[in-house]
């Protein structure tokens, strides 16, 4: 049921109540009005009689002033009280009964007039007026009796009028109402009908806009919400498609990626995998969703910790190649991207991680290095046999001249020793380079041996007037490592360091342990430094700043840090001195160190 019809049903229930109402108001005071004139008229009778005429006359007399009743007058009596006992002198007294009317014929003995309206014993509607007369000869009570079913049709009557002139005026208002609350909720029933469109996606039909009251100004504001609306649901399908595309395209690229990817709340649990998650572990989803799953091996849970605490921490980290175990227990190398995601208040809910197989790029890269070490075995061929040649040159004009000379000259053969040393020289450093080294690694604190190092050379840099200034970590600074490939480095670096100083001084040694518990090595020299255009070139063979170097001291080094997972870099400048940082990760499992013996401070065996 619509307003309209709501509001037309609640006037017309007004305007009946209201009709109503009047309908008994009318019967009221119609029922009043002809009673009281039924009432004067037997007081008129009453007061003729008191005027000396005779029961008789006044019965047939018809001219009272409220005669149009008269004809309803059914019985008159005059009693004569009698011991306050009526006894009928005039007229009639058959309609009534005497014990039920006594009361009322002694109180008009005592003066009291009075008017009873009551029922008679057929059931005629009667009204009976009781009143004393003292002008007669003896004082009389007059009852006279009045019909009032003739009063009674006049009511019914006009009552019957009224009805039908309410009934008809209930339907005249009502439609009325009903036609004027359509006009008042025409503009209504417009603004609904533009609602129902834009609520069923229809925002092209507008509004006509007639008038400018308050149903005009919101059909106004209907339009342009329409119309602001439309233009908004046009950008959101349009974003929704580009959103339901790049969805489409990511769960696309997602599943058919090689690279395993897959999400882990903070508190460790996988959230989402996706197929190659599957092939690269082993692990079924169900397996894995809700799961924590224990893909890093003990020995690289400190690399992995560091890496998810810089990653929560909002750092860009890089690719981390490490290893991972797979259901079967087999160890797969990997490389592995971790990034964060962020909720809408942008703190960290969950790490996303892509992890990618390399196996065979790592297959690939020992071919390369295969192919780089034949491509660099011919570099050092072709160095090796020309930095020989010399010499040997030199050899054989010594010989030759001995030969034709037929005497031996001490001083050419102290010569040709030295040429002889030199060219055992290049042929070992070429043998440490070139042959394969078996290497077994263990853990080693590398302050200890460091340590050692510097007690080795410690001689040798006071004779050169060069002093050692160490400062080491407090620390423990464990890592794993093969302790004569490392003492060979620090040797290296430490030689380096003292030929660069001919004239003395002060090489700086430290040994710092970082937060993610990787060792940190500097060794800083007060030199001549080295060109900024040969820094780049240093590790290549025969790439050397010294006269009688031959370069493949650096890179027989860098290659023993780099089988150690570590790092060496450079920085000098001329005339000032050169500092060479190592990085040495600290990735060493706490059961390895439990089995370690107890050691000595590392700065005390160095003193």
């Amino acid at each position: 049921m619509s307003v309209k019809q709501k509001l037309t049903l609640v006037i017309a229930g007004i305007i009946f109540v209201l009709l109503a109402a009047n309908l008994m108001h009318q019967w009221t005071m119609s029922n009043t009005i002809l009673e009281r004139q039924a009432g004067l008229y037997l007081t008129d009778v009453t007061h003729k009689l008191a005027d000396g005429r005779s029961l008789a006359e006044s019965m047939n007399d018809r001219s009272t002033g409220n005669g149009f009743v008269v004809e309803g007058v059914m019985e008159m009596s005059a009693f004569k009280m009698v011991d306050h006992q009526p006894l009928l002198k005039y007229g009639t007294y058959e309609l009534g009964d005497l014990s039920q009317e006594l009361e009322s014929i002694q109180q008009a003995e005592q003066g009291e007039a009075s008017i009873k309206d009551i029922r008679l014993g057929d059931g005629i509607h009667a009204l009976i007026r009781y009143a004393r007369i003292d002008d007669q000869p003896v004082p009389l009570v007059v009852r006279v009796v009045l019909n009032l079913e003739y009063v009674d049709r006049l009511v019914h009557q006009q009552v019957r009028e009224e009805l039908i002139v309410s009934v008809i005026l209930l339907v005249v208002l009502t439609s009325i109402a009903y036609w004027l609350l359509g006009r008042f909720f025409r503009p209504l029933d417009t603004i609904i009908w533009k609602v129902q469109k834009v609520a069923h996606g229809q925002f092209d039909d507008m509004i006509k806009v007639k008038s400018r009251d308050e149903f005009g100004q919101l059909a106004l504001q209907m339009n342009n919400m329409s119309k602001n609306i439309n233009i908004y649901m046009g950008k959101l399908k349009h974003a929704f498609e580009e959103n339901r595309s790049m969805k489409d395209y990511l769960e696309s690229f997602i599943n058919h990626t090689t690279d395993a990817i897959h999400v882990v709340d903070l508190d460790g649990q996988i959230s989402s995998i996706n197929r190659a998650f599957t092939q690269m572990f082993g692990y079924e989803e169900h397996e894995a969703i809700g799961h924590k799953l224990s893909l890093v091996p003990p020995q690289w849970m400190t690399e992995e910790k560091k890496a998810i605490d810089a990653v929560l921490s909002g750092k860009l980290q890089p690719p981390l190649e490490t290893m991972r175990e797979t259901k079967s227990g087999e160890w797969i190398s990997v490389s592995v991207t971790s990034s964060p995601i962020h909720d809408s208040n942008g703190a960290v809910r969950a790490i996303a991680s892509i992890t990618r197989d390399m196996t065979s790029r790592n297959k690939m890269e020992e071919l390369l290095r295969r192919s780089e070490k034949l491509t660099t075995v011919g570099q050092l061929a072709a160095g090796v046999a020309h930095e020989i040649r010399n010499p040997l040159t030199t050899l054989r004009g010594f010989l030759q001249l001995q030969q034709q000379t037929n005497k031996l000259n001490i001083r050419h053969v102290d010569m040709m020793l030295g040429e002889l040393d030199r060219i055992n020289l290049i042929v070992s450093e070429f043998l440490i380079l070139a042959k394969p080294q078996a290497t077994k690694y263990e853990v080693k604190d590398v302050r200890f041996v460091l340590g050692d190092v510097m007690s080795l050379l410690d001689s040798q840099a006071h004779l050169c007037g060069i002093v050692f200034d160490s400062h080491f970590s407090s620390e423990t600074c464990y890592i794993a490592c093969e302790e004569n490939q490392l003492k060979q480095v620090f040797i290296n670096l430490l030689k380096n360091a003292m030929e660069a100083m001919p004239k003395g001084g002060v090489i700086h040694i430290s040994i710092e342990k970082s937060k993610w518990g990787e060792s940190i090595i500097t060794i800083t020299d007060e030199g001549c430094g080295i060109p900024d255009e040969m820094i780049p070139q240093l590790g290549d063979p025969f790439v050397t700043g010294k006269e009688a170097g031959t370069g493949l001291g650096i890179m027989v080094s860098q290659r023993i840090i780099q089988s150690h997972r570590g790092t060496m870099d450079i920085v000098s400048q001329v005339d000032v001195g050169t500092s060479v940082t190592i990085t040495l990760p600290g990735n060493v499992a706490e059961e390895e160190l439990a089995e370690l013996p107890g050691e000595q401070d590392p700065v005390h065996s160095i003193l």
